[in-house]
C-alpha cells in the first residue's frame, strides 16, 4: 500500500539486541488529508535508520508500507511498516510556450507634462 502524507512528528529511536543481532526501530506519524479530516498514521521504520534521517517535520512524502495484524493472548496488533520513502515531487514552474516571441523589457510609462499655467503674479 503506498500513500501520501505530511511527517507530523518523529518519535524517538528504540533500540534492542536479539536472537538475530542488534535492531533498531522508528515511529513516524504522516498525516493525511481526507477531505475535510486530517488523519494520522503512525509508521515504523524497523532498521532504516537512513531513512528516518532524511525526513523532515513539515515535509509530504510518499510512503510504500506493509500492513500485518497479530494475534497475542487473544489480543490483535496491527503494524504498518515502511518499506519505501520517496519525497513529493515539488511541481516546475511551467516553461514558456515555445511558439510566443521572448518578452522583452517592460516599458515605462511617461507622460509628456501638461502646459504648466504660471498662476504667480509678476
Amino acid at each position: 500500500m503506498e500513500f501520501e502524507g505530511t511527517v507530523y512528528k518523529i518519535m524517538p529511536v528504540t533500540k534492542g539486541t536479539s536472537a538475530r543481532g542488534e535492531w533498531q526501530r522508528q515511529d513516524v506519524v504522516f498525516e493525511m488529508q481526507d477531505g475535510a479530516y486530517a488523519r494520522k498514521i503512525c509508521v515504523t521504520f524497523f532498521n532504516r535508520p537512513d531513512d528516518v534521517a532524511r525526513l523532515k517535520e513539515g515535509a509530504t512524502y510518499s510512503v510504500s508500507v506493509n500492513i500485518e495484524s497479530r494475534e497475542y493472548n487473544g489480543r490483535w496488533y496491527t503494524d504498518i511498516r515502511a518499506w519505501r520513502l520517496q519525497p513529493k515531487q515539488t511541481e516546475a514552474p511551467a516553461a514558456p510556450m515555445s511558439d510566443m516571441p521572448p518578452l522583452g523589457e517592460t516599458p515605462t510609462y511617461s507622460p509628456t507634462p501638461a502646459t504648466e499655467v504660471d498662476d504667480l503674479p509678476f
